[in-house]
């Protein structure tokens, strides 16, 4: 099988757009509030949305499945308060998890939290016990950063997010670390902010001790780890200075990268510079990076031609493109061995 572990809903039908619009549009004129109940969206409409796009696009690269959540950059946590993502967060991971109903062996739901600047990451337990228990979420997406590029939460290491990790373990779910969008000018949200926040994120692991705490929970870093793989030596060098086991024992037994990288040496380069145990086969498509490359011919997030192109063995392809997705995600695992796969 090829799993991808990294998958948004960004084709969605237009209405969800504007019930969004309209919910903004309520924070300062509560008259012009929707209710859930107006946003309508049939099945048709999302097969329409997913056969065009996402689905049409798995089964010519040949992906199986697609863990998939809501689109990143609509999270946008900065926006209203805590009400304001919850009620949103339910409608999106609502949605995606209707698309997994509809395509039980092509999509497996992960959730989006109701995070929100300033709020206890405790508040967003409710969404994940439901996105779990009621959806089978096999992962969620956690925002380091849910003041839009403004850096108020504390670091992941921070006892702040503690009541959420507590929840991960007890649901044996990962979490995949991804921000959303940018509201500081200084920081374009895909092209900066989004490899800032991988590269950061790696960051504070290092620094803290998380994961002594928390021995199985697990975190996914996505796109390629950001800057992590280049730099790899000086990430080794902090370790030193900072007096922390090396990075195999202090950080790589829980934390993984995704292959969201779109060109081939940036996949070299991953593979050749973290254990492969760590790397798990993604593309985010139909993502930031939509085109065509002019250099090849194929799409930027056609990431299988990558990985095939890297000179890996059977077993070692075998393993970022299954395997270490089923080691990381059990509940997919789970999802799949039901399914005879």
């Amino acid at each position: 099988m090829i799993i991808d572990c990294h998958g948004h809903y960004t084709t969605a039908p237009p209405a969800l757009g504007a019930w969004r619009e309209r919910q903004i549009a309520g924070l300062t004129a509560p008259e012009a509030a929707p209710a859930r109940a107006d946003l309508r969206i049939s099945d048709d409409e999302l097969r329409e949305s997913i056969e065009t796009n996402q689905l049409r696009l798995m089964t010519e690269r040949g992906i199986d499945m697609t863990v998939f959540s809501p689109r990143a950059s609509f999270m946008a946590h900065h926006v209203g308060d805590f009400r304001t993502s919850a009620q949103w967060a339910a409608i999106c991971n609502e949605l995606c998890f209707r698309v997994s109903r509809l395509y039980p062996e092509r999509f497996a739901p992960a959730a989006m939290l109701p995070q929100s600047p300033g709020a206890d990451p405790a508040t967003c337990i409710p969404e994940l016990t439901r996105c779990v228990e009621e959806y089978g979420a096999v992962a969620v997406n956690l925002n380091p950063d849910p003041s839009g590029g403004h850096w108020s939460a504390p670091p992941l290491t921070d006892r702040f997010w503690y009541p959420l990790y507590e929840k991960l373990v007890e649901y044996d779910i990962p979490a995949m670390v991804h921000v959303s969008t940018s509201v500081n000018p200084a920081f374009h949200t895909t092209g900066a902010h989004y490899l800032n926040a991988d590269t950061t994120a790696f960051m504070q692991l290092v620094q803290g001790d998380l994961f002594a705490d928390f021995p199985t929970l697990r975190l996914i870093i996505p796109h390629g780890g950001g800057a992590v793989p280049y730099h790899w030596g000086r990430f080794r060098g902090l370790a030193m200075a900072l007096g922390k086991p090396p990075l195999e024992e202090h950080v790589l037994g829980n934390v993984f990268f995704d292959t969201c990288v779109y060109h081939q040496p940036g996949i070299d380069l991953l593979l050749d510079v973290v254990p492969h145990r760590n790397i798990l086969f993604a593309s985010e498509m139909i993502g930031a990076v939509r085109d065509i490359d002019p250099r090849t011919g194929h799409h930027f997030d056609d990431t299988r031609r990558y990985t095939e192109a890297a000179g890996l063995s059977v077993t070692e392809l075998a393993g970022i493109h299954e395997h270490n997705a089923r080691t990381v995600y059990p509940r997919l695992d789970t999802l799949l061995t039901e399914q005879g796969r």
